[in-house]
């Protein structure tokens, strides 16, 4: 599978160093010989995807990584991203049998992207085809992870699939938002690519809505699949907040990874608001990208972090800090510049009067959530939204729509990578299986 990337150099993602490094071949194997290959495996049930762990790391154990790499695909198509951005800690590693005896887990996540990165090296990394579908045309609306999983396991079927985009690049998060230590854009393209190998068309620059219509791929395709993930960073609505100097942290983060153009200069003190991932991920790359000071600035207590605990022990080993229970009630500019977060204490998540006092502060990061893109779904007749925004939708993708499915961050509001790909993969076999009962 080729590596060749649109992307031009000089991307500040570039400068964040692989938190997890491919392992070599003896690494590899090293660590392969430590599985007990446990029968009834937890790491298994872990797995949203029901990835064979066991069986693909007795293969890489056996020195068949190309072999590995496919048993993974066979049960996750999007293997390569998912070893190297899931919460394996809480996931796969985290339910390993070596913890109850004190002792590190097998690096579950570091062999798989082992084995499914040597395969694409090889360009070995071919799956044979599903049992033929009967001929249908599937539309699916964005690119990110729910509509490659669904459009590639319809595409191995005979379906004809088309992914339409309306960023310049496909991939969805993996492209635009996985922190850099983790995953840079490049390495998402070549997973896109892979997907495209199967039979997938990806149309990029085409907005659902305004081209094609929704009218449009109801009547040209059979089925479509909504997976076009969340919109726009949110904002507090704080005075001050509008101006340079602060930004939504999803925003930053795609243009780390997208535009060579962004630099930040000699970055001081940054505040990142916010107590989910997305605000460790900002707090972990600005602090590897030199800021002298990053806190991150949290309305309730440590323990109702949505955020990962290893994300947090993370951003604090590269020095962020947190200041939990405290609450940013106004940017504080001097000739258009922001000096200060004026912040107070929180009760419930809400200042408590009279607490109030400035947080140094240049740069301002906003992690407090996305924008709903339920009007996408709105398009499409009989197709229920939330009152939050989320796409309705059954476990298997079925909207109130018989030709509409859903899957992935536009029904669940946002979740993991490794949901998205189980959710479209589910929607793509309930798609077949009324293909193949037709």
């Amino acid at each position: 599978m080729s590596s060749a990337s649109p992307l031009p150099p000089g991307r500040l993602e570039e400068q964040l160093p692989d938190h997890a490094p491919l392992y070599s071949p003896g690494e590899a194997k090293a660590e392969s010989d430590r599985c007990l290959y446990c029968y009834d495996a937890p790491c298994v049930k872990a797995c949203p995807t029901a990835i064979d762990i066991p069986g693909f790391i007795r293969r890489i154990a056996a020195d068949n990584a190309v072999g590995a790499a496919r048993r993974i695909l066979e049960a996750n198509l999007l293997g390569y991203s998912c070893a190297r951005v899931c919460p394996v800690e809480v996931l796969c590693e985290g339910a390993c049998v070596y913890h109850d005896w004190k002792r590190p887990p097998i690096r579950i996540g570091r062999l798989q992207r082992y084995a499914v990165e040597t395969a694409f090296d090889a360009g070995r990394a071919a799956l044979p085809p599903l049992r033929r579908a009967p001929r249908a045309r599937v539309a699916l609306v964005g690119a990110g992870p729910a509509s490659l999983a669904c459009a590639g396991t319809l595409a191995r079927a005979g379906v004809e699939a088309v992914l339409f985009e309306k960023r310049a690049l496909p991939g969805g998060l993996n492209t635009t938002g996985v922190a850099p230590y983790k995953m840079q854009a490049p390495d998402s393209l070549r997973e896109v690519a892979f997907v495209q190998s199967l039979g997938v068309r990806v149309e990029t620059g085409r907005e659902v809505g305004k081209d094609p219509t929704a009218e449009a791929l109801l009547r040209d395709f059979d089925f479509v699949f909504l997976g076009m993930g969340l919109g726009a960073d949110q904002h507090l609505g704080l005075p001050g907040e509008d101006g340079a100097g602060v930004c939504g942290a999803t925003a930053l983060i795609e243009r780390m990874k997208n535009d060579p153009s962004l630099r930040l200069g000699k970055v001081g003190h940054v505040v990142v608001i916010g107590g989910g991932n997305t605000a460790l991920d900002a707090a972990r790359e600005l602090a590897q990208l030199g800021a002298a000071e990053v806190t991150v600035l949290y309305r309730r207590g440590e323990p109702e972090m949505t955020g990962f605990a290893h994300e947090l022990k993370s951003a604090r080993l590269e020095g962020a800090r947190l200041l939990e229970r405290t609450v940013a009630v106004e940017i504080v500019r001097e000739d258009g510049r922001v000096r200060w977060v004026r912040v107070a204490d929180a009760r419930e998540g809400k200042p408590v009067p009279g607490t109030e006092r400035l947080l140094p502060a240049e740069f301002v990061v906003l992690a407090i959530g996305q924008g709903k893109l339920g009007w996408v779904a709105q398009l499409f007749p009989d197709v229920a939204v939330s009152a939050d925004g989320r796409v309705g939708a059954d476990p298997e993708g079925r909207t109130g729509n018989p030709k509409v499915y859903a899957g992935g961050d536009c029904v669940n509001g946002g979740d993991l990578v490794v949901t998205a790909v189980a959710a479209g993969q589910r929607a793509a076999r309930c798609i077949l299986e009324r293909l193949s009962a037709s």
